[in-house]
């Protein structure tokens, strides 16, 4: 699967949790790509799949990873990593990543600024919510030049102010379900917005997404 959800000026909706499992090419581990530059290189955007025991090769990051933890305990030689673990590995870092019991990552790949060198590890099921806009909770994750990556919780009936996405806006849906003008997404619904696309979100039960904002500007 090549060039695929490339297009960033278009907006991409897509439930996850209705795509199928694809073979990668280790054993035991499976995919559902989101979004892909070329089969096994370049910018990739995936659900992540580990059987119990799979690990796979070592493996370089040129442009860096970043890994949402979302079911099991993912692991490397570096440690392990509980379901709602956040993990940075900047450009040029490497790893040998397995997982002993089994789990389930939203991945990033190779889709970082080569200055920006931050590693960060949290597990945002210890770590503090700070107040949004409203009755928001927020709890930030990184940042750079524009780009913020943060986990939002929205309480039973938010309604968000109408909005613009400067930059655009990615969301993984990871709990409850989260709504718009244009519909609903459920758990496990990926929504890439592009540069300067707008709408006004709202939520019936509470909901916890996944945000990144500012990544998605033209190229100049």
């Amino acid at each position: 699967m090549e060039n695929f959800n490339m297009d960033f000026t278009s907006k991409v909706v897509i439930n996850s949790a209705e795509q199928p499992w694809l073979e990668s090419p280790m054993a035991g581990v499976e995919r559902k790509p989101l979004a892909r530059e070329n089969r096994e290189s370049g910018h990739a955007t995936s659900i992540v799949r580990y059987q119990t025991g799979a690990n796979f090769s070592a493996h370089q990051h040129p442009l860096g990873e970043e890994i949402f933890v979302l079911e099991g305990v993912f692991s490397d030689e570096h440690g392990d990593y509980p379901a709602g673990s956040y993990i940075r590995n900047p450009p040029g870092s490497s790893h040998s990543p397995f997982s002993k019991e089994g789990c389930v990552l939203f991945v990033k790949l190779n889709q970082f600024d080569r200055r920006d060198g931050e590693e960060v590890r949290v597990n945002t099921l210890e770590a503090a919510w700070r107040p949004g806009i409203g009755g928001l909770q927020v709890m930030p994750l990184h940042d750079f030049e524009g780009q913020h990556t943060a986990l939002v919780k929205w309480p039973a009936n938010e309604v968000f102010q109408p909005h613009q996405h400067f930059g655009g806006e990615e969301i993984l849906v990871l709990s409850g379900q989260f709504e718009d003008q244009y519909g609903q997404y459920p758990v496990g619904s990926w929504i890439r917005s592009p540069h300067q696309s707008s709408h006004h979100p709202f939520v019936v039960e509470e909901t916890v997404i996944l945000v990144k904002v500012g990544h998605l500007m033209p190229a100049p």
